[in-house]
């Protein structure tokens, strides 16, 4: 038998963001809560900022009986001279009755102490307090709080507490709040309390009182008062999904409004007015042909038929925001991108100070220049010591996230190269799974330095990825290397780079660094782990001929034909484990006596003696000698008794197998 069961803990403001990171684990939670207790069952979970409901249409009034089996120590030890031992002594304690109650069973290694019992379930409403008490108590939010004499804490105080099993209040205590049948109204709708006598009652009241308590709701009525707004005053709103979500999170009766600011703000690059309206105030940014506006909307939570106070007053506070980055903007400008005093600000303890480091990226950016052949390599060094100097303004200490971006508007300004001021902006670059790019190989050089640096520089002091814990994301700074490479087709040959540079970097274990990084290789690239592995065996380090040859090998690997040329090329392989492939091989033509090696040699000659302009090409080639090789292993004894034609035959099959080794290491591809 069934009910329906409402849960709802009602809560003082919930802060957006911790509850936003905790909120994809709330559902599991609570399911693995019902199904230790044996209550498993569908259910929504909904929110607001001062609630969380879990609703359930059908919940079963009591667990399911179930039979609890025990099985104790062996009869022969259990028992002695027909005497019990303690081992049968402690068994039937355990089990709560006496000696003369247990059984024995075979389970096919001889008898053991056995008991068997039907346990009958429980109610449902006497688990209910446990249960919600222990799922409350399992959302880590980060930080919590302590409220008024109680030592437990929460994100926020709890105000209200409501477990309705049909329409029956089930008797429940939560952080010193009993269970009642109260909830709270919208708070421009009302301070008091409403009650309610069954979940629909509830779900009817709340609508009334001004809570859309479903959050998709929520987020489809601020889309759809955007649509409505970019209509009336044909604008585009840049709806950045991360703040929707927070802006849901904080509303229980969203409403989107159109609100100004004074055009001269427009003044300030694009960003930091977007990032000063996205992180203070919570709102959207607006555009006209493409360029930004003098106008934000703001998702205001009140209930009102006049709105034109709350715009007033979202106005009023976004000004002084402004003003301060106008007041930094102007004071950065007048200052100019100086790097001095970045030798007193500290990288990481035993890295020296951000002047060090940069310092440490120009070597490896000049370095790199210089192997890459980069255009205006001269600037290279000036845009690597400019390309930290903003960490130093006004307005990177404001907004930490435009570090990069503020050093291209000052460069800009103070009429740098344009390959220098692009390179500032772009050298975190990239910062994300689908972040951009650098968009030249001068901006990568200036990328490359900086994650190289970071690789080499906190592998040096041990500061190593462990788990999943990479708080410097080294992780991110290794896939950058490799995007990178492949966009730009650079020479980026890492053992190579890490030998050259390893001087500046004490401590540092070239091998330990380099392995990070090829294991890395196996989470960037969506192949077969064994075809990577065989790519690798080519003593391959280039990484952008690395990615070549993956895309050149791993079709052929996934073609539905492979399983029947990998059996071919794999006898190749084992044919000459033995042989030092090191040593000079060569084929005496002499020694060839049967038809089938003859052709074999002709068509391996045919194909080393061609140029290739890709992988795909040559392994197409090399792949194309299959039907000799058949023949070759059909009718040759490689193991002639005579050692010049069986040292000649091996040999054959060595140069066959390092023409292909050169692209990859076929004996280690699996399928």
């Amino acid at each position: 038998m069934n009910k329906p069961l409402l849960i709802e803990i009602g809560v003082e403001e919930l802060p957006a963001i911790p509850f936003l990171k905790e909120l994809p684990n709330i559902e599991k939670k609570w399911t693995n809560i019902l199904e230790k207790n044996r209550l498993l069952c569908d259910f929504d979970f909904y929110y607001t900022p001062r609630r969380l409901v879990l609703w359930h249409r059908n919940f079963e009034l009591s667990q399911e009986d179930s039979i609890v089996e025990q099985f104790g120590a062996p009869i022969k030890i259990a028992f002695k001279d027909g005497e019990p031992t303690g081992a049968a002594l402690g068994f039937a304690k355990k089990c709560g009755v006496d000696l003369s109650q247990l059984d024995k069973i075979d389970q096919g290694k001889g008898e053991v102490l056995y008991f068997k019992k039907e346990v009958k379930g429980m109610n449902a409403k006497d688990l209910l307090n446990t249960m919600v008490n222990e799922f409350i108590n399992s959302l880590n939010f980060g930080k919590s709080m302590r409220w008024g004499s109680r030592t437990d804490s929460f994100i926020r105080p709890i105000r209200s507490l409501s477990i309705l099993l049909g329409e029956e209040i089930v008797d429940a205590e939560l952080f010193g709040v009993k269970s009642s049948n109260f909830s709270f109204a919208h708070r421009m709708v009302s301070y008091e309390p409403f009650t309610y006598s069954f979940a629909g009652d509830y779900f009817c009241k709340l609508d009334k009182n001004g809570v859309i308590l479903y959050p998709e709701e929520r987020k489809e009525k601020i889309l759809s008062q955007m649509k409505d707004i970019e209509a009336r005053h044909s604008v585009k709103i840049d709806i950045d999904e991360e703040l929707l979500e927070e802006v849901v999170a904080i509303t229980e009766y969203p409403t989107a409004l159109i609100g100004k600011f004074d055009v001269e703000f427009l003044e300030l690059p694009e960003e930091v007015i977007v990032t000063s309206m996205k992180e203070h105030q919570r709102y959207f940014a607006v555009y006209k042909d493409d360029k930004l506006t003098n106008n934000f909307i703001v998702v205001s939570n009140s209930k009102t038929n006049d709105f034109g106070h709350i715009i007033s007053g979202n106005e009023k506070v976004l000004r002084p925001r402004l003003a301060d980055g106008m007041f930094f903007y102007k004071n950065d400008i007048s200052n100019g991108l100086s790097n001095e005093g970045l030798k007193k600000l500290t990288f990481v303890e035993g890295l020296g100070s951000m002047y060090e480091k940069s310092e440490r990226e120009a070597k490896i950016a000049t370095y790199l220049a210089n192997l890459l052949d980069v255009e205006k390599k001269e600037l290279i060094e000036k845009a690597v010591m400019l390309s930290k100097a903003d960490l130093m303004s006004e307005m990177v200490f404001e907004f930490t996230e435009l570090q990069g971006l503020m050093g291209y508007y000052y460069a800009k300004l103070a009429g740098e190269d344009e390959a220098v001021y692009t390179a500032l902006k772009e050298q975190y670059l990239p910062d994300g799974e689908d972040s951009e790019l650098p968009s030249s190989t001068f901006s990568s050089i200036i990328a490359l330095a900086y994650k190289l640096d970071n690789l080499m520089g906190l592998f040096s002091v041990g500061k190593i990825p462990t788990g999943s814990k990479d708080p410097f994301g080294l992780r991110r700074a290794a896939a950058g290397i490799v995007k990178i490479s492949i966009e730009h087709k650079l020479t980026i040959d890492l053992p190579k780079i890490i030998d050259e540079m390893a001087s500046g970097y004490k401590g540092l274990d070239k091998k330990q660094l380099i392995e990070f990084f090829n294991d890395r290789l196996f989470k960037i690239f969506d192949v077969n782990p064994s075809v990577l592995k065989a790519v690798l065996g080519s003593g391959e380090t280039d990484i952008y001929k690395i990615s070549q040859k993956l895309c050149a090998l791993n079709p052929i690997v996934q073609s539905d034909n492979f399983k029947e040329s990998a059996t071919t090329f794999k006898r190749v392989a084992n044919i000459i484990k033995d042989l030092d492939l090191n040593s000079i091989l060569s084929i005496d033509e002499s020694l060839l006596e049967e038809d089938a090696e003859r052709k074999l040699v002709l068509k391996y000659n045919e194909i080393i003696s061609r140029s290739y302009e890709t992988y795909d090409q040559e392994l197409e080639a090399l792949f194309a000698m299959k039907p000799e090789l058949d023949n070759f292993f059909e009718k040759v004894f490689v193991n002639h008794e005579d050692e010049k034609i069986k040292t000649n035959r091996k040999n054959t099959i060595a140069l066959i197998y390092l023409a292909f080794k050169k692209i990859a290491d076929i004996k280690e591809i699996t399928i």
